[in-house]
């Protein structure tokens, strides 16, 4: 029969030798540089979600390899729920709404994160920092380019100000029924004799930047203005 103090003691120098606290300081290192790029972009799953996010799935992994001994084959049973866990998170960073979904750049983002701090726990340093970097260039230059493509549909928020609101929504309707577009009505309100409707619109770039010169050359509107819809991934 094992003793289990000795079980207990031959597993912490397994852990202690292993590296597994620089494993955890790297995984917490590569997910808080994710999370400094989420959190730039005001996102939910910001540096403190992805740091945590990193470094609890390498801390499964190395405790997956050590609870497991040597006298067991099978080394991944802790880790394989890994995937399970992240996924139930992810699914909750993933909002619908009438006319758009949210958050699916996010959720795959903290997938990735997850992946990348299983690697760490593994002891793959060049590996997770590979990922890493991708997921940051992917995140950063890939994106930027996506929204420079002329079939890329993106979503504004437009913000109207006159002093007749309904000579107002008049005149925003027959401009959007010309270019075949719906408004969704964000939000409406006044102060003293201003009236202000901020509405969004799902379009390409080609058709936003017709909307906006179509919208600004009215008469019957006062100042227009847009801007990017800060929940959009």
């Amino acid at each position: 029969m094992v003793d289990p103090i000795l079980f207990q003691i031959s597993n912490l120098d397994t852990l202690i030798h292993a590296g597994a606290v620089a494993r955890l300081i790297v995984a917490s290192m590569l997910g808080g540089a994710i999370g400094l790029e989420r959190e730039w972009r005001h996102k939910a799953s910001g540096l403190r979600t992805n740091m945590l996010m990193c470094l609890a799935c390498a801390l499964f992994t190395v405790m997956s390899i050590v609870l497991a001994g040597s006298l067991t084959p099978n080394k991944s049973q802790i880790a394989s729920n890994i995937v399970q866990g992240v996924g139930f998170l992810g699914a909750g960073l993933i909002l619908h709404t009438r006319s758009q979904v949210l958050g699916l750049t996010s959720a795959a983002t903290v997938f990735t994160v997850a992946g990348i701090g299983m690697a760490c726990g593994a002891g793959l340093y060049m590996e997770a920092i590979a990922a890493t970097l991708i997921v940051l260039v992917s995140l950063q230059l890939i994106g930027f380019m996506e929204s420079k493509l002329p079939w890329k549909q993106s979503v504004l928020l437009y913000e109207v100000r006159g002093q007749d609101k309904t000579i107002m929504f008049a005149a925003i309707l027959e401009v959007l029924d010309r270019y075949r577009v719906r408004m969704s009505v964000v939000e409406r309100d006044s102060f003293g004799a201003i009236e202000r409707v901020t509405f969004s619109v799902t379009a390409k770039r080609q058709k936003h930047d017709a909307l906006l010169a179509d919208l600004k050359k009215c008469d019957l509107t006062d100042q227009v203005v847009a801007f990017p819809d800060v929940d959009q991934d």
